[in-house]
């Protein structure tokens, strides 16, 4: 799961880097904001990363999820892009569990075996 919802984390920010250049002429927000907003969500993604075995580490990723769609009020594009985004990471917390589910079940049956 760890390698999944990392790859999913870091692809997102990139995303965001480029959507805060993106906005910056697109938007009447002040480019101040949208840095420290984006600035924000890339160092949120890439200590995720890092804690994404930990308790609550999921919820806060969900937590992230929502507000890249929510972005999508200042940059109208963010709210496809955070969807799709939104989909990357329930595809890698759901088939990241049941890929560890199967190893420590193979790793339960090699232990019983020896």
């Amino acid at each position: 799961m760890r390698t999944l919802c990392s790859s999913t984390l870091i692809g997102e920010a990139l995303l965001i880097m480029f959507a805060g250049l993106v906005a910056m002429p697109l938007s009447d927000v002040p480019t101040g904001t949208i840095w420290a907003v984006s600035g924000t969500a890339m160092v949120l993604c890439v200590l995720l990363c890092g804690m994404i075995e930990r308790p609550g580490a999921v919820a806060v990723g969900w937590a992230l999820q929502i507000g890249l769609i929510a972005s999508g009020l200042v940059l109208p594009a963010m709210f496809g892009l955070g969807a799709v985004f939104a989909a990357l990471w329930w595809c890698s917390v759901h088939y990241g569990r049941k890929v560890d589910a199967v190893r420590a079940a193979r790793a339960e049956a090699a232990s019983q075996t020896a």
